[in-house]
């Protein structure tokens, strides 16, 4: 079979290759970007049917192209996101092949370069950037054993409440997926524990500005490194029903009992750590950090922007985090489901160079790794905050697509200085 050559080889077909794919373009880099299923697969198969994008319409966007049709203020339906990536990667007329999977990628012997191997083909190319972004395997922590008779399912699996049988359900984890997942499931009359971890809450809007707005302009996204000790925190924010400010005890009044973190099983029955009243506090205090620090801005610079006194105010604590469960037994509460909203590790598997610690993590510095010509992007805190959201990949990506260019400027400076050297001089002329 014939080997196909490119100078650069874009795994994934999201919005991580998306991004990479146009400032390449613009250099006038060749590349390919190869998709093992459709563009923007995991926002059409992986996700639950009623999600929307955690942040409006007029900051989760690339700069190239505004959502078609959508209020800018409105928080875009999955379906409309993976629209959007297609459409994008149809406006820049993106070298994109779907249906393709990378299986391996090896560092060829003796020479400069890379061979990838597909299900169409082996690949020749100089620049690899695994562009598969920071959601691709899931994780389920081994607390229930898979024989216990449950269904227990990662929030990846989750479509909606109909597919779930009867009875009452154990969401374990308070993200934006989790609390948004729970919150569905309470409003279609099931009876739901939510198991509550770490977790920061910002406003959904504070003086009438989206909490996106506010990390934008008091440098927040910016910020280059997280906070010790928080590397494990997750965002409880959501857009569904026009965008809403997470509230637990909200959610409490709902009908959801609230729980502390997971922590084992045996004979059905599942045991909880008493943080629970700890980590709604420590949640309230991240909230109200923001709101100083909003007020702050907005005294400094004289901004007309309206107080909004009410978005302090806390109801009470409601009983089920005053007198924590510290166990459930699964049975007798009727809970047949588990759902897992415990996020996602890194599968590198098909990326076998030497890009990587001993933890099997990428060996990187803003994307470039650690083995040359390898590159990584979509990977969380990749340059900043931002990096794994839309807009901030779209940024990564010019940056890396910019090394990629100044690699390609030697390398052609080393080629011409090669054919230089190999020439046959001309003969001098004798003199008579």
């Amino acid at each position: 079979m014939t080997t196909e050559r490119t100078d650069t080889l874009v795994v994934g077909g999201g919005q991580a290759g998306i991004a990479m794919s146009e400032h390449l373009g613009r250099m006038g880099v060749p590349h390919l970007v190869l998709e093992k299923a459709r563009v923007a697969e995991s926002w059409r198969s992986e996700r639950w049917d009623s999600l929307v994008a955690n942040g409006p319409a007029w900051h989760d966007r690339f700069p190239g192209m505004a959502f078609p049709g959508a209020d800018p203020d409105a928080f875009v339906g999955k379906e409309a996101v993976a629209e959007y990536f297609a459409a994008y990667a149809r406006m820049i007329d993106a070298p994109l092949r779907c249906g393709v999977e990378v299986e391996s990628v090896k560092r060829l012997e003796g020479r400069a370069g890379f061979r990838a191997e597909t299900s169409q083909g082996t690949i020749e190319a100089a620049h690899v950037v695994a562009a598969t972004g920071p959601f691709q395997k899931p994780v389920i922590p081994p607390v229930v054993p898979a024989e216990s008779g449950y269904l227990q399912i990662h929030s990846r699996g989750y479509r909606n409440p109909g597919q779930l049988p009867e009875g009452g359900v154990l969401v374990v984890g308070a993200g934006s997926s989790g609390v948004q997942i729970a919150d569905e499931l309470s409003r279609a009359g099931r009876d739901v524990y939510l198991s509550v971890g770490p977790h920061d809450r910002p406003p959904r809007s504070y003086r009438g500005r989206d909490f996106v707005w506010w990390l934008g302009v008091l440098g927040k996204w910016d910020a280059e490194t997280q906070d010790q000790g928080s590397e494990h925190v997750t965002i409880a924010v959501s857009g569904a029903r026009g965008g809403e400010t997470i509230d637990f005890r909200r959610l409490a009044a709902q009908g959801i009992t609230l729980v502390g973190r997971t922590e084992s099983y045996s004979e059905g029955v599942v045991r909880f750590a008493d943080t629970l009243a700890e980590t709604i506090a420590r949640g309230d205090a991240n909230y109200l950090s923001l709101l100083d620090e909003a007020d702050a801005h907005v005294a400094r610079y004289g901004l007309d922007l309206p107080e909004e006194p009410e978005a302090r105010r806390f109801g009470p604590d409601p009983a089920c985090v005053t007198h924590p469960l510290a166990s459930l037994d699964l049975e007798a509460a009727g809970v047949r489901t588990i759902i897992w909203a415990t996020g996602y590790e890194l599968d590198f598997g098909w990326l076998q160079v030497e890009a990587f610690d001993a933890e099997g993590r990428p060996n990187h510095s803003r994307g470039i790794s650690a083995e040359p010509g390898v590159y990584f992007l979509g990977l969380p805190w990749q340059t900043r905050r931002g990096s794994s959201f839309i807009w901030g990949v779209w940024h990564d990506a010019k940056y890396l697509a910019d090394h990629i260019a100044g690699r390609r400027k030697y390398d052609a400076y080393h080629d011409e200085a090669r054919q230089r050297e190999t020439a046959v001089p001309p003969l001098a002329e004798g003199r008579g």
